[in-house]
C-alpha cells in the first residue's frame, strides 16, 4: 500500500555550495543523513565529507528547526568525494599577468600616477617578461615575439607545430627559460648559433621533437641547470657536453643512445639523470665522479653492469631504477658500497612514509629479481 505524504510535511530547501544554489524538497521527518545522501548525487561529495550547519546526522529536519525556504551552507572536506570531484560553479580565472597589473595599478593610484589599461599582448609580455604561447596552433614563431627582445625572461612555445627556431632567438639576451617541447624541430631547423647568445639560459626543453643529434655548440650554454631532450631520436651526446658544469637535471630518456661520453663525469653538479628507455649496454666509469647525484633512472636499457665506484663515490645517491635491464638484485648486492646505498634509500622511503598523507606505496627494490 502506497504511503501518502502530507504536503504540509514537505519543505523546500536551498543548499549553497561551490557558488551555486541547489533546490531540494524533503519531508520534515527526513534525517540530516538522508539529506546528505541526496546531496551526494548533486555535488559528488560523499556524505561523510559534507559539513552542514547541523552536524547531528541522526536528527530529523523538523527536530533541527529547518523550515520551508531554509538556506543551508554545504562545505566539502578535501578528498572525500566521488568521480571527478565536487561539482562546483567555475570561478573566473585570474592570470598571473592580471594579478601583476592589478598590483602595479594599485601602486600607481597610491602615488598618484596614471593607470594604464587595455595593454596589447606584446606590452603585457614586456611588463611581466613571460611569453606564453603554449598550445596556440602555431606553425611559426610570430614576429611580435622577437619584438620583446631583452625584456623576455621566459618563452614557452610548447605543444605547437613549430619547425624552425631561427637566429632571431639571439635577440632575447636575458632569456632564462626556453620551452620548446612537442613541436616539429629537427637538427637543421634550430639555430644553435642564436641559442649560444643566451648566456643566462638555465632551462632548455626540447623534448618530443625530431632531433637526431646535439651539436658541439651545446657546450657553450654553460649556465644551463636543466636540459630536457627526452622523446627524440638522439644516438649520442657530444663530447662538449662535459662543459655544462652547472647542469643539475638531465633527461634524455626515450631516445636511441647507445653510449655516453666519459666527460659526463665533469658535470659535477648533476642531481638527477634520466637515461631510461635507450640502447645503453654500459655506463662510463666516470659516473662515480657525480658526487651530488641523488637519482639515476636507467630502466629499459641493455645494461649488464654498473660503474664499480657508483655506490662508493656517489654518496648522495638514494634513487636507482634498473627495472627491465639485465642487472638483477643479486648483482646489485655484490657492488661495493651497496650497504650504504641501501641504507640511504630505505631512510628516504621512511621519510616519505612519515610525511605522506594516506596510504603508502610499496618499497621499490629498484631492480628485477630475475
Amino acid at each position: 500500500m502506497e504511503k501518502h505524504v502530507n504536503s504540509e510535511e514537505l519543505v523546500k530547501l536551498q543548499i549553497k555550495f561551490g557558488g551555486q544554489t541547489i533546490p531540494l524538497s524533503m519531508n520534515l521527518n527526513s534525517t540530516i543523513a538522508d539529506l546528505k545522501l541526496l546531496l551526494k548525487s548533486s555535488t559528488n561529495v560523499l556524505p561523510r565529507g559534507q559539513k552542514l550547519i547541523h552536524k547531528e546526522d541522526s536528527k530529523t529536519l523538523k527536530a533541527s528547526n529547518i523550515t520551508n525556504g531554509s538556506k543551508i551552507m554545504l562545505m566539502a572536506s578535501q578528498g572525500l568525494h566521488q568521480g571527478e570531484g565536487p561539482k562546483i560553479k567555475n570561478a573566473p580565472v585570474v592570470s598571473n599577468y592580471q594579478k601583476i597589473v592589478e598590483k602595479i595599478n594599485k601602486d600607481k593610484v597610491k602615488f598618484g600616477a596614471p593607470v594604464a589599461v587595455n595593454k596589447t599582448r606584446i606590452e603585457r609580455w614586456k611588463i611581466i617578461g613571460v611569453i606564453g604561447l603554449s598550445e596556440s596552433q602555431l606553425k611559426a614563431i610570430p614576429d611580435e615575439v622577437w619584438d620583446c627582445g631583452s625584456s623576455a625572461r621566459v618563452l614557452d612555445l610548447s605543444k605547437n607545430s613549430i619547425s624552425e627556431i631561427s637566429v632571431k632567438i639571439s635577440c632575447m639576451k636575458n632569456l632564462q627559460k626556453l620551452i620548446l617541447n612537442a613541436n616539429d624541430i629537427s637538427d637543421d631547423s634550430i639555430s644553435w648559433q642564436g641559442l649560444n647568445e643566451l648566456k643566462g639560459l638555465t632551462y632548455l626543453c626540447l623534448s618530443q621533437n625530431c632531433l637526431t643529434n646535439l651539436p658541439a655548440a651545446l657546450g657553450a650554454l654553460t649556465s644551463l641547470e636543466q636540459l630536457l631532450v627526452a622523446g627524440n631520436k638522439l644516438e649520442s651526446l657530444p663530447i662538449e657536453f662535459g662543459q655544462l658544469t652547472k647542469l643539475q637535471i638531465l633527461k634524455v630518456n626515450n631516445n636511441r643512445i647507445s653510449t655516453l661520453p666519459s666527460c659526463i663525469g665533469d658535470c659535477s653538479a648533476l642531481i638527477e639523470v634520466d637515461i631510461s628507455s635507450n640502447l645503453l649496454v654500459e655506463l662510463p666509469e666516470t659516473f662515480g665522479n657525480l658526487q651530488n647525484l641523488k637519482a639515476l633512472h636507467l630502466s629499459n636499457n641493455g645494461l649488464k653492469s654498473l660503474p664499480s665506484t657508483l655506490f662508493k663515490k656517489c654518496v648522495k645517491l638514494s634513487t636507482l631504477d634498473l627495472h627491465e635491464t639485465e642487472i638483477t638484485m643479486d648483482m646489485l648486492r655484490e657492488v661495493e658500497g651497496w650497504e650504504e646505498f641501501d641504507e640511504r634509500r630505505r631512510l628516504k622511503y621512511q621519510k616519505q612514509l612519515d610525511f605522506r598523507a594516506g596510504g603508502s606505496a610499496a618499497f621499490d627494490e629498484g631492480a628485477d629479481k630475475n
